[in-house]
């Protein structure tokens, strides 16, 4: 069985985050390990608060999946400051890590911030060098480029910027009121739209994480970046298609949408 690991932060209410990234995996195929980033008090309304592990923590976790079970594909996700990212960095240095795969959360659903400001240079200068492909939406990818982003042309300009700059391939996700439900892979200069219907529901939280944590899937499963990609984006439009609707404020997808089978029967 191929296996993927997620280095991120936790969700309480378990709709982003490691747990989000567990149940991708999960119902993509693969065995699902994590390394925790963080523990976050949030849910559909918000992030009340961050307790972040120590950098020595973080280590000593992926030096315990490493010398184990050798991840296929590795996901980043929420990493809230320079410290942890550079312990990130030089572990997946160490253990040639393959298939990496950068969600580069700076904001969470809710429009809370979840990384620190010195942590976004860290994480320029020492996670995108190493990634196979980075998923931002249009304000990271705005950070990331240094640009602002208001047309599917500038899409494609952020990308080529971004991907010139760190040597990575770019997957620059539309939505956030741009090119509806349509990303752009920039991949060793050739961009590919990636066209989406949209789905009328307003209950999103966690799907970056959930997109991220599918292409790393599917990476290791041995797809193609291109397919991974398409792969992904048919899962999550799956997910949000269930229209699950729970909590107050922006809520998770249904990750188990295609779960069948006795186990998944409720009691008569």
């Amino acid at each position: 069985m191929k296996t993927a690991l997620t280095i991120a932060g936790s969700d309480s209410c378990g709709g982003a985050g490691i747990q989000a990234d567990i149940k991708t995996m999960t119902m993509n195929g693969v065995y699902a390990m994590s390394a925790i980033t963080a523990l976050t008090a949030q849910n559909t309304t918000g992030v009340t608060g961050i307790m972040e592990v120590t950098p020595e923590f973080l280590s000593m976790q992926l030096d315990a999946v490493f010398t184990d079970i050798r991840p296929d594909a590795v996901k980043t996700g929420m990493v809230s400051s320079d410290k942890l990212i550079r312990s990130i960095a030089a572990k997946l240095r160490e253990y040639k890590a393959e298939n990496i795969v950068v969600d580069p959360v700076m904001v969470a659903t809710s429009g809370s911030r979840l990384i620190a400001e010195e942590a976004v240079e860290t994480l320029k200068s020492e996670l995108l060098p190493i990634a196979a492909v980075v998923t931002p939406n249009i304000p990271e990818a705005e950070i990331l480029a240094d640009m602002k982003i208001s047309s599917q042309e500038d899409m494609v300009k952020a990308a080529e910027v971004i991907g010139s700059r760190y040597s990575c391939a770019v997957l620059c996700k539309g939505g956030h009121s741009l090119s509806d439900a349509n990303d752009l892979l920039y991949n060793g200069g050739k961009a590919t739209w990636f066209n989406g219907k949209r789905i009328d529901n307003p209950n999103t939280h966690g799907t970056g994480c959930t997109l991220s944590s599918a292409i790393a899937s599917n990476l290791a499963k041995g797809f193609g970046l291109e397919e991974s990609v398409e792969r992904a984006k048919e899962y999550i439009s799956g997910a949000l298609a269930a229209m699950l609707d729970l909590g107050k404020g922006s809520g998770p997808m249904a990750h188990a949408f295609a779960l069948s089978g006795r186990f998944a029967q409720e009691a008569e």
